[in-house]
């Protein structure tokens, strides 16, 4: 930012601090006054103006442009849900009354009672009876200067962003209608919403990196939830068979475009089915969800069309890499030929990698970017399953899937491992490598406890709400979908 419009800044925030400690020696503090009574919103107004015409109404807003034509003034005032504009007259709100809406600056909340009418240019307007300050803004709005392009301060300054930037508000009404639809959805399907525990005591060994807080009265160490899995499973074998969580996870790891520290997830578990049950359900949900917030299934994204009706793809791991590279699984023979076939294609896997774990890397590294439309990839190595139920014909495998949505994982489902001797054994050789690697994680030894008591087979799914509202919103970026995004404080 320049000196010059920095002193120029400074100049404009003296100027409105002079212009409140005037109003305040006059008895008139914008800050005064503790309700105001709307009537009307800007919305009603222009979509109703037919059976309104002529009414009294009271709106509010912040003055977002001003005209002054002598005795007579035009501004437009931003509301909730839009812009109205008004018409003040001196005759007919008085002189005084006049001379101090003229005072006003732009950014300041105004109250105005008056008729709805249309102005000789035909737009739809309120002719002002009464003004009324409600709210001194201090500063200069952004975008009277150089507008609010500036990504890092639109993130740090959110409720800026929502004032100058008018579509950053639709990104965020869409979010709360898509949450909204998300529970409507599982909610007519039976699901009960629960609350679970944000703060644990284990670092359990799944493995993303928790945040870790001290708890002073108990003097231990505790840490950020960074699933809802384990507690919900509690609960189907509780007896509840079909619940479902909106969480906030917290997972002390890298930010990009698509990861934020702390995000929003639902989980949901439904007893007495299998992944198969779950990626039928997970698709109705998500096409309700396009056609409730955007009345169609094809939703633009970023230059692409992503078509959400009709039967989404199915493909298992093994044939998406096929598919994708040539490579077929089923010809290797030994670790060392998977290894061997990952080199060949330029990908380095670990010395120890598995044939399952050199499968799961030529996914990721070549098969994945190929997913643009929706796309179920299921049946993935036991290796990197930990939770999920192997398949009875084939134990090298998991009933596990991921759909793919603009090549990046939308979802994770299993059919849930329910045997808790398997289960421990896998906690284990998690807890091992979790270890190896210099934490300090633990098994979660009532969890295994609890399907000791018998879970029923039952089917889960985890998904990251943020990246729905992302493709539902046509955003680039989590940051663009989250009021406030984790940022790095200002030297």
């Amino acid at each position: 930012m320049s000196e010059d419009f920095r002193q120029e800044v400074s100049e404009q925030n003296r100027i409105r601090l002079d212009k409140l400690r005037a109003l305040e020696q006059d008895g008139m503090s914008p800050y005064r006054l503790t309700r105001f009574d709307q009537t009307h919103r800007s919305a009603q107004i222009l979509e109703n103006f037919a059976a309104l015409e002529g009414a009294e109404v009271t709106v509010a807003g912040r003055m977002m442009s001003r005209r002054v034509m002598g005795k007579a003034s035009f501004a437009h005032l931003l509301d909730r849900d839009g812009q109205i504009q008004v018409y003040v007259r001196m005759d007919d709100v008085g002189d005084g009354a006049y001379e101090r809406f003229k005072d006003c600056d732009l950014g300041d909340v105004i109250g105005v009672r008056g008729t709805v009418f249309r102005t000789r240019l035909g737009e739809v307007s309120v002719h002002a009876r009464e003004v009324t300050l409600l709210t001194k803004c201090l500063h200069p709005l952004p975008e009277k200067f150089h507008g609010l392009k500036d990504t890092d301060l639109r993130y740090r300054q959110r409720y800026l962003d929502m004032i100058v930037n008018p579509d950053v508000r639709k990104t965020f009404v869409a979010r709360s209608k898509i949450i909204k639809a998300i529970r409507e959805y599982l909610d007519s399907n039976g699901f009960l919403e629960v609350d679970t525990p944000v703060l644990g005591t284990l670092e359990i060994g799944a493995a993303a990196r928790p945040f870790v807080t001290h708890h002073n009265a108990l003097d231990i160490d505790m840490f950020l939830r960074i699933e809802t899995e384990l507690h919900l499973k509690r609960l189907i074998v509780g007896g509840l068979e079909r619940v479902y969580e909106v969480g906030r996870i917290f997972r002390n790891e890298g930010m990009d475009t698509r990861h934020n520290p702390e995000f929003t997830t639902v989980e949901l578990y439904q007893a007495f089915t299998d992944y198969r049950g779950i990626m039928d359900l997970i698709e109705d949900l998500f096409k309700y969800v396009a056609m409730r917030v955007l009345g169609t299934t094809d939703v633009p994204y970023q230059g692409e069309i992503i078509h959400m009706g009709g039967a989404w793809a199915r493909m298992s791991m093994k044939e998406a890499v096929r598919r994708f590279t040539g490579i077929d699984f089923d010809g290797w023979s030994s670790d060392a030929d998977a290894r061997a076939a990952c080199r060949a294609l330029g990908l380095e896997p670990g010395k120890d990698f598995t044939r399952g774990e050199c499968l799961s890397l030529l996914f990721e590294e070549r098969a994945e970017e190929h997913l643009i439309q929706p796309t179920f990839i299921y049946d993935h190595p036991i290796e990197i399953s930990p939770l999920a139920k192997r398949k009875p014909d084939d134990p090298d495998f998991t009933e596990r899937f991921e759909l793919f949505i603009t090549a990046s994982e939308f979802a994770n489902a299993f059919s849930e491992l329910n045997d808790p001797i398997d289960q421990r054994r896998r906690f284990e050789k998690q807890v091992a490598q979790k270890r190896a690697q210099g934490a300090n994680a633990s098994v979660d030894e009532d969890f295994v406890t609890s399907l000791e008591y018998g879970m029923p087979p039952t089917g889960g799914i985890g998904f990251g709400v943020d990246r729905l509202v992302m493709l539902l919103t046509d955003s680039a970026s989590i940051r663009d979908v989250l009021l406030f995004p984790t940022m790095k404080p200002k030297d």
